[in-house]
């Protein structure tokens, strides 16, 4: 029986949003002396369990502002909820805000190198696999460009291709097939099922159900912060689109 290796348990997430209509640093800080700020909380995710086992693909499905976004952060280890605990057996590599691990003004061939080490591996390794890193990226040329230069489509296949060369072990994915052109699309699409037949587990959210329901055996539908259906992914994108 597959073990489990992510497991996400009665996880909540509030933030406390100012309710002041402040327009200035200045009467923030008169305002925060005076102690008279007010604050409203605001719930992202209430109570949330799941877990995915080794070598699925789970789907996270939902509205904006559902709370996907925000669960995904969580499982990356860049947002602590606030109640709850969550628990990653493996190295998790997430592609989540694309760019978000890379220097602008270093070129794609030394984020290569940046965005690597960032995600664990080391100098001799990234070297051994970075004409594979590029010749995916289809970048040709444009490796040796500063990345500020970049087009967004761009970004996304250097992103991608760093993210899935290097065979992690829980990948999490946030919209990332829907950048970029056509082509690269379904070659992200094809990588992407590569990797979930070569045992890598995958955390996956995508507003095209048609691609979940292909690509997901399990699916989340969160909504408002809750969990509102949780099972098979046939069964949950049916549900989903007939609401």
């Amino acid at each position: 029986m597959s073990r489990t290796v992510i497991e996400v348990s009665d996880v909540s997430m509030r933030f406390r949003m100012n309710s002041d209509k402040i327009m200035s640093l200045k009467e923030f800080v008169t305002t925060a002396v005076r102690g008279k700020l007010q604050y409203q909380e605001f719930t992202a995710l209430d109570h949330v369990s799941f877990e995915v086992k080794k070598g699925e693909t789970l789907g996270l499905i939902g509205r904006n502002g559902a709370g996907k976004s925000t669960m995904l952060k969580i499982i990356s280890g860049i947002l602590k909820p606030t109640e709850g605990s969550v628990v990653c057996r493996g190295n998790v590599v997430p592609m989540l805000e694309l760019g978000s691990g890379f220097d602008f003004d270093l070129t794609g061939r030394e984020n290569i190198f940046l965005n690597g080490a960032i995600l664990g591996y080391n100098e001799k390794f990234l070297n051994a696999k970075y004409d594979e890193i590029v010749e995916f990226s289809e970048l040709g040329q444009f490796i040796e460009a500063p990345i500020r230069n970049y087009s967004s489509g761009m970004l996304a296949r250097l992103a991608f291709s760093v993210a899935t060369v290097v065979n992690p072990e829980i990948l999490i994915v946030d919209e990332i097939l829907s950048v970029g052109d056509a082509q690269f699309q379904e070659k992200s699409r094809r990588r992407m099922l590569e990797l979930m037949g070569g045992g890598t587990t995958v955390l996956f959210v995508s507003h095209s159900i048609d691609q979940i329901r292909e690509m997901c055996s399990r699916v989340v539908w969160l909504e408002r912060g809750e969990i509102k259906m949780y099972g098979e992914a046939a069964e949950v994108c049916e549900a989903y689109e007939h609401q």
